[in-house]
Formats: structure tokens, C-alpha cells, sequence
């Protein structure tokens, strides 16, 4: 026991971290609720900075001693209330879930050397302008990478070109997804579709599994994309035709995807076709989602190529 009574008001260290963490997930909230009202909710302020935000809180109340291992366990606490209170999505969690463990880890690295003696931190700083320069990324048009982009897949297919033709006027039956990133993470699948032909002007609307929102009360909601032919040329060799996306209920708050576009050849008795699928990014950083996208998109247009290639082998 100690003698002095005025260690008995001092706040123990378990109350600080508890108020460490209280304070850095109310804090991060009410960030995220401010950016999201100023249609900010896309960019690196809000996948940089609610992590940022976490970690400086954390580590200048609490001044624990893992300070890294603190800001990652508010941070899980962050993420598992930010689909409620967000009403966000699954898919929107666990992909950006990388980015902002890691921010978080890398803030409260950098603030825990900052608070040590001058002689230690001077590596820290360089990280300092790094931050800043990522934080403006998605702000006022900011952009590092080119957010438009095309993702392609080929195959060949045991059909002629004939019979990849006529497989891609009728509506598809699609089948599960192979991709393990695509079977891991919920992406949207599509379920059925409506429509036929390859003239320009025809239509396709394909319909995939509702969208289920983590939001406190919310209801699945359905979601659909509707496609128009807007170019194509066709003969009994070869062929290509366009697909341009008109409506999409489905990835417009992932992505832009702006058309599919087809194209095939003869190659003996069999056909190479080649799915290319035009899109535009939407969120920020460029660095973490640009690449994600592009590498999810290939696989999305693999799938494609894939489906069709088994319905025309099929006829």
C-alpha cells in the first residue's frame, strides 16, 4: 500500500485505455458520419483518416505499451460498428478491412516514436509526408492512378463461331464462381437474365442476388444491371459486339463498370473469344483499391468468358 492518498484518485492504466478507446471509436464515427455527409465516403480521407484518427487518439490518451496492438483491437471494434452504423455492406468491409489495419498500425508506429526522445524518431518523420500526400487522395478530383481502366480474358472454346454467336444472343445460365477471391469474399453474383440478340439497340437485364447491407434494420434489396448493344459486326468467322451498361444497381458503389465488350474468332475448329470489360474507379486511394479492382475485374471477365464458353460448347 502506498502512503500517499492522492494515488488512490490517480485513474489506473486498464481505465485509461478504456477511455483510449472510447474516445478514438466515438471519435472515428463522427468523422465518418461527416464524411459521408460531405460525399467524401469514397476517398483515402475516409479509409486514411478514420485509421489515422483511431491511432493518434489511442496513443496520446492511453500511452499503452503496445501501442500498435491497442489501435488494431479499436480498430476491430471500429470496423464491427462501422456496417451498422454506416450501413454498409459485407463486401465493402472485408476489402477495405486491409487498408485500414494497416494504416492504423502504421500511425500508431509513427506517433509512439514521435513521443520518445528526439534522438529516436527522426526515422519516423519520413513516413509524415507520405501520410499527407495520401490523406488528399479522391479530394477535389485528387487522383494518383487513372481511375479508368479494362480488365480481359480469353478462351478458347470447343464451338465454332457460329455457335458462340448464338450462345451469347440467349440469356446465360450461370453457374457458380471458381475464383477463390470471388467464392471467399460475397461478391455479387448474377442469378438470371432477360433478353436476347446481338442486334444494336437489343437489351439484357441481369439480375443478382440481393444485396444484404449490415445497417441497423435494413431489409435485403435487389439489385440488377441492364445492358444495350451498342456496337456489333458479325460474320460466320468472326464477330465482336459491345455491351454498354445503361443502369447497375448492382456495383455503382464499388465501381463504374462502363461496358463488356466481346470479341471471337475461328482458330481451326474451335473459337478464341476475349471478354474485355471497361471500368472506372471510384474510390480512393488509388494505390490500394486501383489495383484490387483491376485484379477483381479480370476475374469477373474470366468468369464471363468461362460462362459463355460452356453454353456454346453445349449447343
Amino acid at each position: 500500500m502506498t502512503d500517499d492518498p492522492r494515488a488512490e484518485k490517480r485513474p489506473s492504466r486498464e481505465r485509461l485505455v478504456l477511455a483510449a478507446l472510447l474516445i478514438a471509436v466515438f471519435g472515428a464515427m463522427l468523422f465518418a458520419k461527416a464524411l459521408a455527409s460531405g460525399g467524401l465516403e469514397q476517398t483515402a480521407m475516409f479509409y486514411v483518416g478514420i485509421p489515422a484518427l483511431i491511432a493518434v487518439t489511442v496513443v496520446l490518451t492511453a500511452r499503452p505499451r503496445s501501442a500498435v496492438g491497442l489501435t488494431l483491437a479499436v480498430t476491430t471494434i471500429g470496423l464491427a460498428l462501422a456496417g451498422p452504423l454506416l450501413d454498409e455492406g459485407v463486401v465493402c468491409l472485408i476489402m477495405a478491412a486491409p487498408l485500414i489495419y494497416g494504416v492504423a498500425a502504421l500511425i500508431a508506429w509513427i506517433v509512439s516514436a514521435l513521443t520518445r526522445p528526439a534522438w529516436k524518431h527522426h526515422h519516423a518523420l519520413v513516413a509524415v509526408p507520405l501520410l499527407a500526400a495520401a490523406l488528399i487522395e479522391g479530394v477535389a478530383g485528387v487522383s494518383y492512378l487513372p481511375r479508368e481502366s479494362a480488365a480481359s480474358a480469353t478462351v478458347m472454346v470447343d464451338a465454332s463461331p457460329e455457335a458462340y454467336a448464338a450462345a451469347l444472343a440467349a440469356p446465360p445460365a450461370y453457374g457458380p464462381f471458381d475464383a477463390v477471391l470471388l467464392k471467399t469474399v460475397p461478391f455479387p453474383h448474377p442469378v438470371t437474365a432477360t433478353g436476347s440478340g446481338l442486334e444494336v439497340g437489343d437489351r439484357r437485364v441481369v439480375r443478382f442476388n440481393d444485396r444484404k447491407s449490415l445497417g441497423l434494420g435494413a431489409e435485403p434489396t435487389p439489385r440488377s444491371m441492364t445492358l444495350r448493344v451498342a456496337e456489333s459486326d458479325i460474320d460466320t468467322d468472326a464477330g465482336r459486339v459491345v455491351f454498354e451498361v445503361t443502369a447497375d444497381s448492382t456495383l455503382s458503389r464499388w465501381m463504374e463498370l462502363q461496358s463488356a465488350t466481346v470479341a471471337w474468332h475461328r482458330v481451326g475448329d474451335r473459337t478464341e473469344t476475349t471478354w474485355t470489360l471497361d471500368w472506372a474507379r471510384t474510390y480512393d486511394p488509388s494505390w490500394y483499391f486501383g489495383p484490387l479492382q483491376q485484379h477483381t475485374t479480370g476475374l469477373a471477365a474470366g468468369y464471363l468468358a468461362d460462362t459463355f464458353a460452356a453454353a456454346a460448347a453445349g449447343n
